[in-house]
């Protein structure tokens, strides 16, 4: 089967460079409103401002703001589209309340600390907690497709979709968990939908062309 080079090594590092983001000092947001933040979103020739109100709504957002910074990713300014990722993920890691925010973060470090089995309890017990916070059903998911537990991280996948539409990295999830099921039709599906919404994941897009090449191949061999 057709899979993304070292792709639990890949999973394994972009968990990492989230624990880190969660674990580190935020960036500072300048003095930036929320309304100055999304004017600034707005203007199409100083991308420098642009800059500001993206790293302002990762700082400061709310779910409210996702369309404004999904739309950011496809920015002409390199840097906007980068720090957009970065904002979402930023946001996406916010629950909203201060207890859910340290119990997640403990369970990235147990993550980061290849502490599975206690990183899955921690996540566990924030789902029964607040089960409308996404983002502790995809770090679940996360979890379970190291561990090899495909169908759970599947369930958690479609949990986090309930909740939210854009989260690419659930998406790119389905499909590498479809790579190890051996069905390139819908890893296909599903890697196609992440880079819709998210046109800067090169190891994505480096799968869905491996993805195809394997699909006319296979045509080939049937015939």
């Amino acid at each position: 089967m057709i899979a993304i080079d070292n792709a639990p090594v890949l999973s394994l590092a972009l968990g990492l460079i989230a624990a880190v983001m969660l674990l580190s000092p935020p960036v500072s947001a300048g003095t930036l409103s929320h309304e100055q933040a999304l004017q600034a979103l707005q203007d199409a020739n100083d991308a420098e401002a642009r800059r500001e109100g993206v790293r302002t709504l990762g700082e400061t957002g709310t779910s409210v703001d996702l369309p404004w910074l999904v739309a950011s990713l496809r920015d002409e300014d390199p840097l906007v589209r980068a720090m957009a990722e970065s904002s979402l993920w930023r946001v996406w890691s916010r629950s909203g309340d201060e207890e859910i925010d340290r119990m997640f973060v403990t369970g990235v470090a147990e993550m980061g600390a290849r502490q599975f089995r206690r990183a899955i309890e921690t996540f566990t017990r924030i789902i029964d907690k607040k089960p409308e916070f996404a983002e502790a059903w995809n770090k679940r998911a996360t979890i379970y497709f190291w561990l090899g537990e495909l169908e759970n991280s599947l369930a958690d996948c479609d949990e986090v979709m309930k909740r939210n539409p854009y989260h690419f990295g659930a998406l790119s999830g389905y499909g590498m968990i479809y790579m190890q099921l051996d069905r390139p039709e819908r890893a296909l599906e599903y890697l196609e939908r992440a880079l819709a919404i998210n046109p800067n994941l090169r190891q994505v897009r480096s799968a869905i062309e491996d993805l195809k090449r394997e699909l006319r191949e296979r045509g080939r061999e049937s015939t």
